[in-house]
């Protein structure tokens, strides 16, 4: 292995993803580091446990410069790109940011490497929302895209350019593409999460109720750290391709209130209030759900976290977390 094999750069360090990929790449005896605005590790609570071992460097992924000096000064075998805005609703309030970082912050860092290092190993990060309306379902990396929303329109560009320089000028460039993936690390936004912290928060006698939108509205929801390791493994191979990485499972959001509820001896429907202002709009309606055939086959991977016990593994740790909030210091 040459130098800088065992180097990894993560965008997006402080997130979900990133957080729970820096911890994988640690256990993997990697040097990592992260790109962040400003700050160190210690700034972002998702990197507690090791905000000791990431290497953090300021650098903007919409500033080739920036992400060139970033790249020669931890000369990465490795470049994990997971900045982008993540909460889908959000990109119709910020369509132009949203483009700016799912799709230009792509080009960006590609244009970077191929400055850098063209053999520097690239992984992006993909979502089940180029999909938009799909053709066919389940959908593969083969199903024709039809992105309806901002963030899904972004991210088919990022998706798109990198397939492009993969081509083009032989970069190791592959791409992955997610479907829902959940965790404890979750924002407060995100509905799984509002779920299970409300589930939580109403056993313990904190709040009363909990308002929601779309209770049939469906989706393919897996574990995040399932998730991230399908990312390290798709860097790993010889070929670079696409993937996609999904449950191949539809479960309801009624279904994940009647787990989460369920999960703390309550029942759901003495405590769920539907509120139409939260209903999404058409564009957002989609059923998607994933085919990671090719991920089994050629990637080995399958998920270890099903349905229940992954809403349960985000109640317990509310649940652990609001009492570790209440409790008086001494």
């Amino acid at each position: 292995m040459g130098v800088g094999d065992r180097r990894a750069l993560i965008t997006g360090v402080g997130g979900q993803d990133g957080s729970y990929l820096a911890e994988l790449l640690l256990e993997q005896g990697y040097d990592v580091f992260g790109t962040v605005r400003s700050g160190s590790a210690a700034d972002y609570p998702n990197l507690a446990a090791v905000c000791d071992q990431v290497q953090v460097i300021e650098a903007d992924v919409l500033d080739q410069d920036s992400m060139v000096r970033a790249l020669r000064a931890c000369a990465p075998g490795e470049v994990y790109n997971l900045a982008s805005v993540s909460f889908v609703p959000a990109s119709w309030d910020q369509p132009a940011l949203t483009a700016e970082f799912a799709a230009v912050g792509v080009t960006v860092i590609l244009e970077a490497i191929r400055e850098v290092d063209a053999a520097t190993r690239f992984y992006q990060a993909s979502s089940s929302e180029i999909f938009g309306e799909p053709a066919e379902s389940p959908q593969s990396s083969d199903t024709p895209l039809s992105p309806l929303t901002p963030y899904g329109v972004a991210k088919a560009y990022g998706h798109f350019i990198t397939r492009s320089y993969r081509r083009r000028y032989g970069l190791h460039a592959s791409t992955g593409i997610l479907y829902n993936h959940e965790s404890p690390r979750r924002p407060l936004e995100f509905v799984t999460r509002k779920i299970t912290h409300g589930a939580a928060s109403i056993s313990l006698g904190l709040q009363q109720e909990l308002s929601l939108g779309d209770l049939d509205a469906r989706r393919d929801w897996g574990y995040a750290p399932d998730y991230v390791r399908a990312m390290w493994l798709m860097v790993q191979q010889d070929v670079p391709d696409d993937y996609v990485v999904a449950t191949g499972e539809a479960h309801s959001v009624r279904e994940l209130v009647e787990a989460a509820f369920g999960h703390v001896g309550l029942d759901w429907r003495e405590h769920v209030v539907t509120d139409s202002s939260l209903k999404r709009g058409k564009a957002e309606l989609h059923n998607l759900i994933g085919d990671a055939s090719k991920a089994q086959r050629q990637l080995g991977w399958t998920p270890t976290l099903g349905f229940e016990e992954l809403v349960q593994t985000m109640v317990e740790a509310d649940v652990a977390t609001l009492r570790r909030q209440a409790r008086p210091i001494a």
